[in-house]
């Protein structure tokens, strides 16, 4: 009796672009907001000068660029669902470019925050695109290994910035900081043009208002999204929350100088370089979602030791930038599997879901500052709202871990049809 032999499976296609490459274009992505936000704080005093303004609206030009950044991205992403991730890539990294040029030439600081509100706007995308184009190529740990890898580069480049920053600013004026970030952002748009593949089927239905709104409604209410969000949140949310504390603490407090509160803060951007550095050595042994709550742990630690120094010793570097290290160093072990998390069940709006998470970040540490301005001592503020963050996160974990993954259910997304 001949037996008819079934036909070899067929292999799956290989994803239109390498680990390496989605992760250095959505590492660059990713980074050009923090960084293009490190730049500009050492011309800030400079800039107060030159339009005989005061302070308080110099810092309107911080405000109006985080306004931007929060808010564009809930449009950046549903729109990367319609259009394609490159066109929408293209379009607000050419406003970010254009923005730049703009401040560059601002006659007045009004106009100076009209163009910082677009800048932060136009680099938005990169929170919304990035993690977009992991989750359309990639799930599980090889999802996890590429926001590993986007976060040593997001650690970087801040890290350096404000020394760039003061450099620049000093051998070219404050003007030169722009065109820097112009540089930077035609770069991105020329490195977007040449090295990013399409990765989602253009779908205009996606972008009409009943169906973005029907998106967002199916995100808010998965718990699987919002707590995986909210772990996120409540970590990241303390380090936005610092930003605005530790130069009251540190210079008023303490007593350092500008420059040596630059270099202090590279306790805290170094630490959680090597903790993502650490991250990747374990992941491949133990997996990325292992990695959280040993992540949790340092946060924890680093959460009671602010609330012990905040209130049993006198401020000092240590005692204060000590807890925040070990803190900085938890989250890098906690980053790679949430960030999965939040886009992973949602393929079809991967744009939308990493959109909404990331202005979620953005709101949780806007809402840290607000309520740290309403205590008014920054030393109790920095005693209370870390912990409290710190806390949480772990709090959080403890219902998230209990989930089921939903992941193994999701039909993975078809790649487009390559253009002829």
């Amino acid at each position: 009796m001949n037996m008819m032999s079934s036909p070899p499976a067929k292999a799956p296609a290989p994803p239109v672009m390498s680990e390496r490459r989605v992760a250095l274009l959505g590492g660059l992505l990713i980074a050009i907001g923090p960084v293009s936000m490190a730049l500009y704080t050492p011309a800030m005093p400079e800039i107060m000068a030159a339009f005989g303004t005061t302070a308080s609206a110099v810092k309107l030009t911080l405000t109006a660029y985080f306004a931007g950044f929060a808010l564009a991205q809930l449009v950046a992403g549903p729109l990367s669902d319609g259009f394609g991730r490159k066109p929408v890539t293209i379009a607000f990294m050419g406003l970010y470019l254009a923005a730049s040029v703009l401040a560059l030439a601002a006659p007045s600081i009004d106009a100076l925050i009209a163009a910082r509100f677009l800048q932060g706007a136009g680099a938005a995308v990169g929170v919304a695109i990035s993690r977009a184009i992991v989750r359309d190529l990639f799930t599980h740990e090889k999802s996890a290994r590429i926001m590993n890898m986007m976060g040593i580069i997001l650690a970087v480049g801040p890290a350096f910035s404000p020394v760039i920053g003061g450099l620049v600013m000093q051998a070219f004026g404050w003007h030169a900081i722009f065109l820097v970030m112009a540089a930077g952002g035609l770069a991105i748009v020329l490195g977007t043009l040449i090295f990013m593949r399409e990765t989602v089927r253009r779908d205009l239905s996606r972008i009409r208002p009943a169906a973005i709104a029907r998106s967002y409604g199916q995100l808010l209410s998965s718990r699987y999204f919002m707590l995986s969000t909210a772990l996120i949140g409540c970590s990241l949310g303390a380090i936005y929350t610092l930003a605005s504390i530790l130069p009251f603490v540190l210079i008023e407090r303490v007593g350092l100088s500008a420059t040596q509160f630059g270099l202090a803060m590279l306790m805290q951007s170094g630490s959680y370089f090597f903790g993502s550095v650490a991250a990747r050595a374990m992941m491949g042994r133990i997996g990325s979602r292992r990695l959280v709550p040993i992540g949790l742990g340092f946060v924890a630690t680093g959460a009671v030791l602010v609330a012990i120094f905040s209130r049993a010793v006198e401020p000092s570097l240590a005692s204060v930038m000590g807890p925040v290290a070990f803190y900085a160093f938890g989250i890098a072990f906690i980053m790679p599997a949430m960030m999965t998390a939040t886009v992973a069940p949602f393929p079809h709006i991967a744009g939308a879901a990493s959109a909404l998470s990331g202005f979620f970040q953005m709101a949780s540490g806007l809402l840290g500052t607000l309520v740290a301005v309403m205590i008014g001592d920054p030393l109790v503020a920095l005693g209370w709202i870390i912990p409290v963050m710190g806390l949480l996160a772990v709090g959080v974990w403890l219902v998230f871990h209990r989930l089921p993954d939903p992941v193994s259910h999701v039909t993975p997304v078809e790649a487009p049809a390559p253009t002829p």
